[in-house]
């Protein structure tokens, strides 16, 4: 019935990744190692890491008609992903800047670049995409406005995922429509605002289960994630690693998790594959390039 296991809809970006030692105070300059170039960008991140797991694909996005927009498609088309959604032109492609301190955690800053100007027309004008994909996924990496026509324009039966990265407060029809909503600590208080949040994740996914969702899942890092949905809520562990670069993880856990749930897992079970897929993701450096086959995941 369906072409597509997953429709990613969302940004492409190209990582710039520089290591260091510390981050960099107010006013102060560290060195860092040599600059290395990566394709990235939530959306296209997840549409790789769901393509290696052997999901068929498909990504809407913008890209700049640049080198690095090329280098982006030729990312995607190497990993089996279909880019028949991607729109080449409007603004420069979006670039990401990315330091890695010794511990593996990292911290970001976004240029939109095209993203930005990925539109509800956009969104539209790939109707035969939704209507040919059984779940679709995406991000805050585009306009809110985007994300909301992606809503209005789901096909009957299909289902919605969203990792709202970088958090801000979601009006209640994308809510209602998440089945997953998909969050981290930071992400869950964003979305929570001036409601009691509590101290545990059990009681971030009450409250936020409250506001609208039909599921949530908390993600918890190397202590795994939490699921709730109307039948309740469970922990799901995570697998043991060493981790070198976090920078994808929750990309490859979103993707995992989306994929799984299409093919008729539940949400414990699609949580629990998609934990492991984000440990093996740690393990290398990267985002994309970290992200592992079906069989790797399998052998951890």
């Amino acid at each position: 019935m369906y072409d597509y296991d997953l429709l990613v809809v969302g940004s492409a970006n190209v990582d710039l990744v520089i290591g260091v030692e510390r981050r960099p105070g107010a006013g102060e300059t560290v060195l860092g190692t040599d600059l290395a170039v990566h394709p990235g960008g939530k959306g296209a991140n997840q549409a790789v890491a769901a393509a290696r797991l052997g999901a068929r694909t498909a990504l809407l996005a913008r890209v700049g008609d640049d080198a690095y927009g090329r280098l982006l498609l030729d990312s995607q088309r190497a990993a089996g992903v279909d880019t028949v959604g991607v729109l080449v032109g409007g603004a420069p492609t979006g670039v990401a800047l990315i330091t890695v301190d010794p511990s593996g955690d990292n911290s970001i800053v976004v240029s939109p670049g095209a993203n930005g100007r990925l539109t509800p027309a956009d969104v539209r004008a790939a109707a035969s995409l939704f209507q040919a994909s059984r779940v679709v996924s995406t991000q805050l990496e585009i306009p809110l406005e985007t994300v909301a026509e992606v809503v209005r324009d789901l096909a009957d039966g299909s289902r919605f995922v969203l990792n709202p990265s970088p958090p801000q407060p979601l009006p209640a029809d994308i809510l209602a429509a998440c089945d997953p909503l998909i969050v981290n600590e930071h992400e869950a208080r964003v979305i929570l605002g001036d409601a009691a949040v509590g101290d545990s994740p059990e009681d971030w996914a009450r409250i936020l289960l409250a506001k609208g969702p039909r599921s949530v899942v908390v993600t918890l890092g190397a202590e795994g994630a939490l699921v709730a949905s109307a039948e309740g809520v469970a922990r799901v562990p995570s697998v043991a690693v060493d981790a070198v670069d976090t920078t994808g993880a929750g990309d490859a856990f979103t993707a995992a998790l989306a994929w799984r749930l299409g093919a008729g897992a539940t949400l414990a079970e699609a949580a629990a594959y998609a934990a492991r897929v984000g440990a093996a993701a740690v393990t290398r450096e990267g985002a994309q390039e970290s992200f592992p086959t079906a069989a790797e995941v399998e052998a951890l």
